[in-house]
C-alpha cells in the first residue's frame, strides 16, 4: 500500500486579510494558472490576479518549444528576470516596451518586444501568478551584508513551508528551504541533485511567522550582493468564509514499493510541484490547466528545464481530499507544494458558471470559444441528425475521455475528441458525428465547478457484497441531483440519478432510460441521505463494484444561479419560480411519475414564447422543433402542457434543472 500524509485541520491563528477587513479571501483572487499562445507582438493576460496594488510574482513557460522558466516579480520590478534553469544572475533592465511590461490589476501585460521566452510566435505557454497574500504567498527583497545569523523579516503572516532564494546579481544556485528538510537542509530549484543537509545556509534556524533566518553563505547573505525570495505558506489557513480554510500546503511524501504514494491535503488540488529528496531527478510541476486528471499520463514542466511540455513519468493524480503520486521509482523521499482548486466562492450570476454555445462541425481540429470562464464539463450533442450520443466529456477526468448518457457503456478513451480544456471553451480534434461532423450542428452546454451549484468526483468502488461507502465531494451543500456512472466498463443499468432526498427515502431513476423515478428507501444504490461533504453509496454494480472505477456529477439550488426543482402537472400552463431575475438559461426536465425522456431546453437554441428545441439526454434522437412547451419568465419559467415530451400532465410529477 502506499504511504500517506494526512493533513490536519486548518490553523486557527489569525485570519490574515479577513481579520483585518471582515471580507473572505479566496484562492482565486491570489492564484491562477492561465494558458496563452504568444503572437510576437503586444497582448494582455487577464486572469483577475492584481499584482498591480498586491504585488506578487508572474512564473512563465512555454509548452510547445524549449525556452526558459521565465520569472518576474513586483519586489523587483517588471524590468528584471530570472530563469529557474540556471544560476545566472537576473537579466535587465528591460525597456518599457520589452518582456513584462506592466503588473495590473487583472494580470499583467506583455510588450510588443517581448522576451522569445515568453511570447514567441504560435507557441504554447503556461504562466502562474502568485499574489502577495498572508497564509498564502509573499516576495523579499535584500542586500546582502555577509553577517552569520542574519534574520530576514517577511509578511507571510505564518511560518513559511518553503522558501526559495536566488542572488539576483551573480551566478548561484536557487536554493530552497522546504519544512520537511529542516533548518539543516536545502535543495537546489535548478538542478536535479538531492537534497544536503548540515551546510548551515539557514543558521540552523527555523522560519517565524514574522522572519526567516540566513547565514553569510554566497548562496544566501554575500556582502553587497542583490537576493530575492518567494515564501510559500504551509496549512495556515486564512481563506473561505471562516478565514480558517487551508489553500496551501508544504509536504512531503515517500513512495511504496510501486513507485506511489497517497497524499491527503483536505482539499482537491490545481498545482502539485513535485522533487525527490535522496535522488537526483528534475523537479516536476502538473496543472489542471494543462491536463493534471485522475488518471493517464500527465502533461510535465520542470523548472529546472529548459525542455517543452512531456507527457508521462511524474504524475499526480487529483482526488476530493489530496491526490495520488505515481512516479514509477519506489521507496524514495519527496517534497511538494500543493494549491486548492479553486473556485472557492460560491457564485452569484450563472453567467460565472454555465453557458450554452452552438456551432457548426468542421470535421477537422477547431476552437470552441465563449464560455466566459475556464469549463470543468463539456456536454455536446448534435442537433440536426438522429443516432449521435449525447457526450460527456469533463477536465478531471481529461481529454478525450468520452460517456455517453443515452447507453450504459464505459468510459470511451480514444483520439480526436475533446484534445483540451481552455480558458474560454475547449479544443475539439476531427472526430464526426458524436462531436465534430463538418457541416453538423451542434449544442455545448459549458459548467464549471463551484461551491453551491456543481461539483464532479471521481472515485473507486469497495464493495464485494454488503460494503458501502461514503464518497467525499466539494460541493459545500448537500446535492439534490447526483448522476453516476460506472468507467471502467459498462454497467448493468446505467446512469444512476437520485433526487428528492429526505431523511428516510429518495427518488432512484436512470438517467439514460425514460423509466419512471420511483421512490426508494436507503441500502442501495444510495445508502444514506447525502450532505455537505458526502454523498454514500451501496453494494450495486452501477455506483460501488469492487475496484471499478466511477464518476459523480453533483447539483444544487444556488441562489440566483440555479434551482433544483419539482413540480406537479396541472394540465395547463404554470410558471415555475426558480428565484432568478433574468429567467432560465438552461431547463432539464424529467417526468417521475411515469415514463418519459430527459428533456432538456437552452436559450442559445431558443427559449422563447412561442416553439422551442429540445434534445433528450437518454437518447440519439435528432432535435425536436415546431413544440411550444416552455416559455419565458424573469423568475424561471413556464411550462406548458404538452404531448410531445410528456409535460405538465395533469397531476404527473417532474423533476428537474434551471440554470439562470
Amino acid at each position: 500500500m502506499p504511504l500517506i500524509e494526512t493533513k490536519g485541520a486548518a490553523s486557527a491563528q489569525g485570519f490574515g486579510e479577513f481579520a483585518k477587513t471582515g471580507e473572505a479571501v479566496y484562492i482565486e483572487s491570489c492564484f491562477s494558472t492561465w494558458l496563452y499562445t504568444g503572437n510576437g507582438s503586444t497582448q494582455t493576460i487577464t486572469n483577475g490576479i492584481d499584482l498591480s496594488t498586491k504585488g506578487g510574482l508572474v512564473w512563465m513557460k512555454a509548452r510547445s518549444s524549449a525556452l526558459s522558466n521565465f520569472l518576474c516579480d513586483t519586489a523587483r520590478g517588471r524590468a528584471y528576470y530570472l530563469y529557474s534553469d540556471w544560476n545566472g544572475a537576473q537579466q535587465g533592465p528591460s525597456a518599457s516596451n520589452r518582456d513584462l511590461t506592466s503588473f495590473n490589476t487583472d494580470g499583467f501585460s506583455l510588450g510588443q518586444n517581448a522576451n522569445a521566452d515568453i511570447n514567441t510566435n504560435a507557441v504554447t505557454f503556461a504562466s502562474w501568478t502568485f499574489r502577495k497574500q498572508p497564509k498564502f504567498f509573499d516576495v523579499v527583497t535584500w542586500t546582502g551584508d555577509g553577517t552569520n545569523p542574519r534574520q530576514i523579516s517577511h509578511n507571510l503572516g505564518s511560518v513559511p513551508g518553503c522558501i526559495i532564494v536566488k542572488s539576483t546579481t551573480r551566478s548561484e544556485n536557487w536554493t530552497v528551504y522546504h519544512r520537511s528538510l529542516g533548518n539543516t537542509g536545502r535543495i537546489a530549484l535548478n538542478t536535479t541533485a538531492a537534497a544536503v543537509t548540515g551546510t548551515g545556509v539557514w543558521a540552523s534556524t527555523t522560519p517565524t511567522s514574522t522572519t526567516f533566518t540566513v547565514s553569510a553563505d554566497n548562496l544566501v547573505n554575500f556582502s553587497g550582493d542583490g537576493y530575492v525570495a518567494y515564501l510559500f505558506a504551509h496549512d495556515a489557513g486564512g481563506f473561505g468564509l471562516t478565514g480558517t480554510d487551508n489553500v496551501i500546503s508544504c509536504g512531503s511524501f515517500a513512495t511504496d514499493g510501486s513507485g506511489n504514494a497517497t497524499v491527503s491535503l483536505g482539499y482537491e488540488p490545481q498545482w502539485v510541484l513535485i522533487k525527490q529528496t535522496d535522488g537526483a531527478d528534475n523537479w516536476y510541476l502538473n496543472d489542471n490547466m494543462r491536463g493534471m486528471a485522475v488518471s493517464g499520463n500527465q502533461p510535465n514542466l520542470s523548472p529546472n528545464l529548459s525542455a517543452a511540455e512531456q507527457a508521462g513519468g511524474y504524475n499526480t493524480y487529483p482526488n476530493a481530499t489530496g491526490f495520488t503520486a505515481s512516479v514509477g521509482i519506489a521507496s524514495k523521499n519527496y517534497i511538494y507544494i500543493a494549491i486548492r482548486r479553486g473556485p472557492m466562492k460560491t457564485p452569484t450570476t450563472g453567467t460565472s458558471v454555465y453557458n450554452g454555445i452552438t456551432r457548426t462541425g468542421t470535421g477537422a481540429n477547431a476552437s470552441v470559444t465563449g464560455a466566459g470562464f475556464p469549463p470543468d464539463l463539456a456536454l455536446i450533442k448534435q442537433r440536426g441528425a438522429s443516432g449521435n450520443a449525447s457526450v460527456w466529456n469533463d477536465k478531471l477526468r481529461g481529454t478525450n475521455r468520452e460517456l455517453y448518457s443515452n447507453n450504459t457503456d464505459g468510459e470511451f478513451a480514444g483520439s480526436g475528441g475533446l484534445n483540451s480544456f481552455d480558458q474560454n471553451g475547449v479544443s475539439l480534434g476531427n472526430n464526426t458525428g458524436n462531436m465534430n461532423d463538418s457541416g453538423a450542428t451542434y449544442i455545448n452546454w459549458f459548467m464549471r465547478r463551484a461551491p453551491g451549484f456543481f461539483d464532479e468526483v471521481c472515485y473507486t468502488g469497495n464493495s464485494v457484497t454488503t460494503e458501502t461507502q461514503a464518497v467525499t465531494h466539494n460541493l459545500s451543500v448537500a446535492p439534490e441531483l447526483i448522476f453516476i456512472k460506472r468507467r471502467d466498463t459498462s454497467s448493468s443499468v446505467g446512469w444512476f440519478a437520485g433526487c428528492s432526498f429526505t431523511a428516510s427515502t429518495y427518488g432512484l431513476g436512470w438517467l439514460n432510460l425514460t423509466d419512471s423515478v420511483s421512490p426508494s428507501s436507503y441500502g442501495n444504490p444510495m445508502s444514506a441521505r447525502p450532505t455537505a461533504t458526502t454523498f454514500s453509496v451501496g453494494p450495486n454494480t452501477n455506483v460501488n463494484a469492487n475496484a471499478s472505477t466511477y464518476v459523480a456529477y453533483l447539483f444544487a439550488s444556488c441562489p440566483g444561479v440555479s434551482k433544483v426543482f419539482s413540480f406537479t402537472g396541472n394540465g395547463s400552463s404554470q410558471t415555475i419560480n426558480c428565484g432568478f431575475t433574468g429567467g432560465s438559461r438552461l431547463v432539464l426536465i424529467k417526468r417521475t411519475d411515469s415514463t418519459g425522456n430527459w428533456v432538456i431546453f437552452d436559450s442559445a437554441r431558443g427559449i422563447v414564447a412561442g416553439n422551442d428545441s429540445a434534445l433528450y439526454l437518454n437518447s440519439t434522437a435528432a432535435e425536436v422543433t415546431g413544440v411550444d412547451a416552455i416559455d419565458t419568465d424573469s423568475t424561471g419559467f413556464i411550462v406548458n402542457q404538452e404531448t410531445t415530451f410528456n409535460l405538465n400532465v395533469n397531476n404527473a410529477t417532474y423533476i428537474g434543472l434551471a440554470i439562470a
